[in-house]
């Protein structure tokens, strides 16, 4: 056996020494005992590999290391923290190490969400309405949790004070109106738009047609701008508009004063064909012929205008006045069922002192005459935004006298938006 070192047995030994070795070992033991009593819950020395911690077991133990800072996954980079003067439309820009899965929340000083969408792409939030004049706004940024880091940054912005210079936009329709299949969505602005500012204010136009139907918006001036489908609106379709432009920028310190929405139906297709060869016109009816009647148009020197035109308004009884333009040959003559076709004074109307050649030559100063009986009859059945169509006479529709939309052909008319 082998102990500290000393083997017992295999050696020569001289008689009484293995007592001695035997006392020996027992009195090494009893100071190694004593040592151990003594050393115990002490410190380990540094010599030991101890680190001082009074561990019983004699392991070295490691004292806690100190926190590292937490990363942040997401941060809000526009608008900056706490930034003020905030235009009412202003996207948030973040940035995210994970935005397939990132939120975007923001809230008003009331706590209730701003509607908007995110595109994960580009990791920008875009509003979906204005925001309020001078207001406090708190964006949220979110992504999963990481562990050793922060997932989720809050920032806040206010808005712009109200600003003193107010474009005040109109629709020339409005709620629960019923309109013909020619007829164009009108919006005004009481101030000139300038071309840079079209494009925005444009998108900020949207025309929801059910059933779904192909369209756009055309600059008719600086102060107006139409829209229509490629073709004419859908018998019985419903047309909804919404014109979010309050706040939007127009232009030299201006912007959109309000928004505004219509809701409004188109009726049954009611289409007007005069030819001038023929001296008749053809009206159909959801695609078919209902009526074929004699007219009058204009005589050479004051001829009507050849081209595609809605009726713009209809008056049951009315007064034609050119005296006041005209003093030589001008007229003052009552009038009955008018529907108005351009702003240059053409009409369709009755006519009963030229009922004698309706039908066989053009006597009118430009005018579309019917007989008493046959205008009573379409004054009961036209609504504004049916559409005439005159062909073969001398002089040709030009474009912005009346609602001339129908006049250009689509891919013309689709540039007079500033989206194409």
């Amino acid at each position: 056996m082998e102990m500290d070192g000393v083997r017992s047995a295999g050696l020569s030994q001289p008689a009484g020494s293995g007592r001695r070795v035997r006392a020996t070992l027992v009195a090494l033991l009893a100071g190694s005992l004593l040592f151990t009593a003594a050393c115990s819950g002490s410190k380990s020395p540094s010599w030991q590999g101890g680190n001082g911690s009074g561990n019983a077991a004699g392991a070295p133990v490691s004292e806690s290391p100190s926190p590292e800072p937490t990363l942040s996954t997401v941060a809000v980079t526009s608008p900056k923290a706490a930034a003020t003067g905030v235009e009412a439309w202003s996207d948030v820009k973040y940035t995210s190490e994970d935005p397939e899965n990132t939120t975007v929340k923001v809230t008003d000083a009331k706590g209730e969400e701003v509607k908007g969408t995110v595109d994960k792409d580009d990791n920008v939030w875009h509003p979906s309405e204005s925001m309020d004049w001078g207001s406090r706004y708190t964006v949220t940024v979110t992504t999963p949790a990481t562990e050793g880091k922060n997932n989720t940054v809050t920032s806040t912005f206010t808005t712009m004070k109200k600003p003193a210079k107010l474009v005040r936009v109109t629709s020339f329709l409005g709620d629960g109106n019923t309109v013909g299949v020619g007829m164009p969505l009108i919006i005004k602005f009481s101030r000139s738009i300038p071309e840079k500012y079209r494009a925005d204010v444009e998108r900020k136009m949207v025309v929801t047609a059910t059933p779904a139907q192909v369209g756009t918006w055309h600059w008719v001036s600086s102060t107006e701008v139409h829209y229509r489908p490629k073709v004419y609106w859908k018998a019985y379709s419903k047309v909804f508009y919404k014109v979010q432009l309050k706040g939007v920028k127009m232009g030299d310190g201006w912007y959109g004063r309000s928004d505004l929405s219509v809701d409004m139906k188109i009726g049954r297709s009611l289409i007007m064909t005069v030819s001038n060869k023929t001296k008749k016109m053809t009206v159909k009816q959801d695609g078919r012929t209902i009526k074929t009647l004699p007219v009058s148009l204009g005589k050479p020197s004051t001829p009507s205008s050849s081209g595609t035109m809605v009726v713009i308004e209809k008056k049951e009884h009315t007064v034609f006045d050119t005296t006041d333009t005209d003093p030589k040959n001008g007229y003052r003559t009552d009038i009955d069922y008018a529907q108005r076709i351009t702003w240059s004074g053409q009409f369709i109307h009755a006519a009963p002192w030229s009922e004698g050649v309706q039908g066989r030559a053009n006597v009118s100063h430009g005018c579309v005459n019917v007989s008493e009986a046959m205008g009573a009859w379409l004054f009961k059945r036209t609504m504004m935004g049916d559409v005439i169509t005159v062909s073969g006479t001398e002089e040709k529709l030009k474009n912005g006298n009346g609602w001339t939309d129908w006049n250009m052909s689509w891919e013309q008319y689709k540039k007079g938006s500033a989206l194409h």
